[in-house]
């Protein structure tokens, strides 16, 4: 009865220590109340319109316009960009795409989400979706892996008739994450995300204490910071599994030991 009472408290103590842990695996987008959303988008890599996960960024553009929007997204996050273009009263069929870029500007696939999508003759609007994979904290040079750092975001029409380009559209982007947790944690880091400018600021604040000024290309980061992710729901299991394993071989100790020598037994025998 007492190694039950003991293995009772114990998995109570760390089923309480993984709550939190199991809560933060929860999908929950970030958002910053410090900013507005950008209602403009960029033409290019260079000028694309930066804003938060959890915000909605807005953009009026013509048909046939390639628009750029970016958002950081750190380790463990699986972001998922939702876009829809409102479109005019009046025409043909036409195609529209979104397309994902890391860092580096790879291309990034979509796991799943209508990524292209078809707008019937007149239809009033279109709804895209991308759902990346898990953003990794580290990874091998030659691997295409998500990495931690700036996300571009490229919103444009493929198929389009002659008679509709450069009519007004209206689009709107957003961009949530889901955090998996230690299921996608790895053992290594990068040692700066890929940050547009990060390295030319952090060689300025290294010199001169931080006085002379240079070109940041870009300041948007995580609401935590980066490498946010460094602490996961894998270091609470592994705690659990280890004191799991200690409790179970002092039970197996105390079941399998017997009750000592019986007292009719004399000590020299």
């Amino acid at each position: 009865m007492r190694i039950t009472r003991v293995l009772s408290a114990a998995l109570l103590t760390l089923g309480l220590a993984a709550a939190p842990a199991a809560a933060d695996s929860s999908p929950s987008p970030s958002t910053s109340e410090g900013s507005s959303a950008p209602t403009s988008a960029g033409t290019s890599f260079r000028t694309a319109a930066e804003f938060e996960q959890g915000q909605q960024a807005t953009a009026v553009g013509s048909t046939g316009d390639y628009l750029y929007w970016s958002f950081p997204a750190d380790a463990g996050q699986r972001p998922t960009v939702e876009a829809t273009v409102k479109l005019p009263d009046s025409h043909a069929a036409q195609t529209w795409q979104i397309d994902v870029y890391d860092g580096l500007r790879r291309r990034q696939a979509c796991q799943y989400g209508a990524q292209t999508r078809t707008a019937a003759q007149g239809a009033p609007s279109v709804d895209l979706a991308c759902v990346l994979r898990t953003v990794r904290a580290w990874s091998e040079p030659w691997a295409d892996d998500p990495l931690p750092g700036t996300y571009y975001i490229r919103l444009t029409v493929v198929n389009l008739a002659t008679a509709d380009l450069g009519q007004p559209i209206r689009a709107s982007v957003r961009v949530g994450s889901k955090d998996i947790g230690g299921s996608a944690a790895v053992d290594g880091s990068l040692a700066k995300p890929l940050v547009p400018g990060i390295a030319v600021a952090s060689k300025s604040e290294e010199s001169n204490g931080g006085s002379s000024k240079s070109a940041v290309l870009s300041s948007i980061e995580p609401e935590d910071g980066w490498a946010s992710g460094w602490w996961s729901d894998r270091w609470v299991w592994t705690a659990i599994g280890g004191v799991l394993a200690a409790l179970a071989g002092v039970g197996g100790y105390a079941l399998t030991r017997g009750s000592g020598r019986p007292s009719r037994v004399p000590p020299g025998a």
